[in-house]
Formats: structure tokens, sequence, C-alpha cells
């Protein structure tokens, strides 16, 4: 195997296995609530979980940003900025936290006028929100914290974290919920808990393997003006993104639902196609971001584009792998999410969307990844605005006569967009050494 491929499957395995963990643990919360009795226990931790899960994607370019400068400064051996740049991004994690405490009583009012949720539903959902917002610091410095990692090529210190949190969380859950007789409040405990652990684990690995970089801190440097402003810009940009990509998920599933209960049902288990193959392809993204931005930060144009060569190598196998299965398998697939007739008999209409998603999707994955490496911000925002003003087009200006299709048929297109759109600013304007 050639040592690049080594070095992104280094950066890809570990980070594939810490995604994977993710939807596991809300498949656990949601195993444990539904054995208590209440569907609106259920919806509470649904909706819950969903909130927050918003709320973190929106701040992931605290990884992001972290994890491309990072990488930089590894690749032109800048130990001191490496740990300037840790020691920012943890201090604006920290500032948002502190907002987002200080504003979580409108926040919860704002989320729930959207949401909307029933009499039953509102008071459980009040009470795991008025518990998990708690884990706000510890989560966003985890982001930061994860990101750091990552641009020091390192992605088995956040898989070790996700998975001993993910671990403490079922534990600690199950522990409040049979042991001690809670309820919808023992599974936010046990999320909060879990969500200190794993920043305390991250913390620790920082302060004992990197013990040689922490003590490099100048704490007169980190204020620079001009650092700051650099790691605002990015982190700006991917801000707003982010925003549009959430924009559209949501959308996406607001669709379903205004059309009737078993469209929303057949759109969610469809969409679990596409967040699969997210899961992996997000562990080249992250090789991108890493080995990409050492090499750009290194100056060493041919190892650079050999990687981005590479990358895009292992995106089509991937494609390959994933289009295979969804087409001859699909159907199992489905069936064994779910036994509902008219879930099974409509998913079978709209099946072939899954099939090219792979194809359509996967350089959208692979260009994300190159452009945090590289900290193309502002053309990662560029593509996103447009693409997703492609997704909303396609959509109004079909639905009348596609119906459910034309959600699909803009979702196609978004992720279609994306992935043209960075390539043509990738052509056009490539990394400069």
């Amino acid at each position: 195997m050639h040592q690049l491929d080594r070095q992104i499957l280094h950066i890809a395995i570990p980070s594939i296995v810490s995604n994977i963990t993710v939807p596991l643990l809300g498949l656990v919360d949601l195993a444990i609530v539904g054995h208590l009795g209440a569907t609106a226990y259920i919806g509470a931790i649904s909706l819950g979980g969903m909130l927050f899960n918003v709320i973190y994607w929106i701040f992931t370019f605290l990884r992001m940003g972290s994890s491309g400068l990072t990488a930089q400064a590894y690749g032109c051996n800048d130990k001191t900025e490496a740990a300037l740049l840790l020691t920012r991004s943890l201090l604006l994690a920290f500032s948002i936290s502190a907002l987002l405490l200080l504003a979580q009583v409108p926040l919860f009012r704002l989320a729930t006028a959207v949401m909307q949720p029933s009499a039953d539903i509102l008071s459980h959902l009040r009470t795991y929100y008025s518990i998990c917002i708690w884990g706000t610091p510890p989560s966003l410095g985890l982001l930061a914290l994860s990101g750091w990692f990552l641009g020091m090529q390192d992605s088995r210190s956040p898989m070790l974290v996700a998975i001993l949190q993910n671990v403490s969380n079922i534990v600690a859950s199950l522990l409040f919920v049979y042991g001690c007789g809670m309820k919808v409040e023992g599974v936010a405990l046990g999320t909060l808990i879990a969500q200190y652990f794993g920043f305390l684990i991250a913390l620790a690995i920082y302060l004992v393997r990197y013990r040689h970089i922490r003590r490099l801190v100048v704490w007169s440097r980190v204020p620079n003006r001009s650092d700051l402003l650099k790691l605002f810009k990015v982190n700006r940009d991917i801000f707003f993104r982010t925003c549009c990509l959430v924009s559209v998920f949501l959308f996406f599933t607001s669709a379903g639902s205004w059309q009737d209960d078993t469209i929303l049902a057949t759109n969610t288990l469809l969409m679990e196609f596409y967040i699969l193959f997210s899961y992996i392809m997000d562990g080249f993204a992250f090789a991108g971001e890493a080995v990409g931005g050492k090499f750009y930060g290194a100056h060493d144009p041919d190892n650079f584009r050999a990687t981005v060569r590479r990358l895009f190598r292992w995106g089509a196998v991937m494609v390959v792998i994933f289009t295979a299965v969804y087409t001859l398998a699909g159907g199992a697939i489905i069936r064994l999410l779910t036994n509902v007739p008219e879930v099974v008999d409509l998913s079978s209409e709209y099946a072939a969307w899954t099939w090219v998603l792979p194809l359509v999707g996967v350089a959208a994955f692979v260009w994300d990844g190159i452009f945090i490496g590289v900290t193309a911000s502002r053309q990662m925002l560029l593509s996103s605005a447009i693409s997703t003003a492609v997704f909303f087009m396609a959509y109004f200006l079909l639905f009348p006569t596609l119906a459910n299709h034309a959600l699909w048929l803009a979702f196609i297109l978004f992720m279609l967009a994306r992935g043209l759109s960075q390539t043509v600013m990738y052509r056009v304007a490539p990394p400069r050494f």
C-alpha cells in the first residue's frame, strides 16, 4: 500500500469508528425511554436530541477551524502556533457556551415554538433541556479538542474519547433510570455526566501526551489581533456554511411532515441511507483536513495534489460499494428498519434516489475535507450558498408536478451542486503554496 494511502487510512478508519458510535448512543437512549410505558418520553428524547444535535452541528466550526489551522501548523512544524490555536479555540468554545447558558430560556422558547410539541411532551422536553443545556461547555470544548487532535494527525484519541464517552453515557443512563427510578431526567443526567467525562478524558490526553506542546503556550500571544482575526474569519465562514446545510436538512424533514405521516416515515428511513454513507465519507473528509492541511502547511504541492487524487480514489471505491449495497439490498435494509406495510411499499417507490446518492455526494465530502485543510472557508460558504439556492429553487418549482419526488430530486441536485461548485473553484483558484 502506498504511503499516502496509509496516512489517509490512519486518519479515516478511527474517524469512521468515532462517527458510528453517534447513532448507537441515540438508539440506546430511545430504547431506554421506549420501555418506560409512555410515548411522551420517546417524543421528548427525540425532540431534545434533535435540538442539541442542531446546536452542536451549528458550532462544528470549532472542530473544523481548529483542524485545518492546526494541520497547517503541524505541517510547517510550528508547535508554538499549534498550542496557541488550541488555547484560542477553547476560549472561543467556552465563550459561546457562556452565551448559550445565559440565553437558555429564550432559546428553549424559540425551539418549542418551532417544534410545537404536545403539552405532555413539552413538560418532559423542558426537563431534558434544563439538564442537558449545562453540557454545552464540555461539548463545545470537545469539538475544539477533537479538531486539534485531527490537525495533529491523531484520530485515535478522538476515537477513544468517543467510545468511552458513549459507554459511560449508556451505563449512567441505565443506572439512573433503572437503578434510581428516574425517567427522562435520568437519561439527561447520563448524557450530562458523559459529556463532562468525555471532555475530561480528552483534556487529560492533551495534558499528558502533548505536554511538550502545551508548555509552549505564550499567554501574551493568545490575544494576538491578526491571529484572532484569521481564526474568526475561518470560523465565521464555516458557521454560515453550516447554517445553509442545516436549513436544507431541517426543511427536508419538515417538507415530509407537511405531506402525511407515511411520507414522513418513508423519507426518514430512506435518509438513513445517506446518513450511513456520510459517516463513512466523513472519515475520508477528516483525512483530507489532516493530511491535506499538513502538506499545505509544509508547502509541499506534490504530496498535496497526490493526497487529493488518492482521496477521490477512495471515494470512488466507497461509491461502488454503497451503490451496489443500496441497489441490491436496499429493500432488505428497509424491512429490517420497519415492518409497517405502507412504509415498506412506499419506500420502493423512492428507493432509486438512494442508489444515486453515493455518486452525486462523494465529491462534496472529499472537497469539504480538502477545503478545510487549506482553510478555504470562503469557497466552502459560497458553494454551500449556491447549492442551498439550487435545492430550494428545484423543490418549489417541481413540487406541484412531482410531489415528494421533487423533494428527493432537489436533495440530489443540492449534493451535486456542492461537489461541482467546489470542483470548479479548485480548478479556477487552486491553493497557493
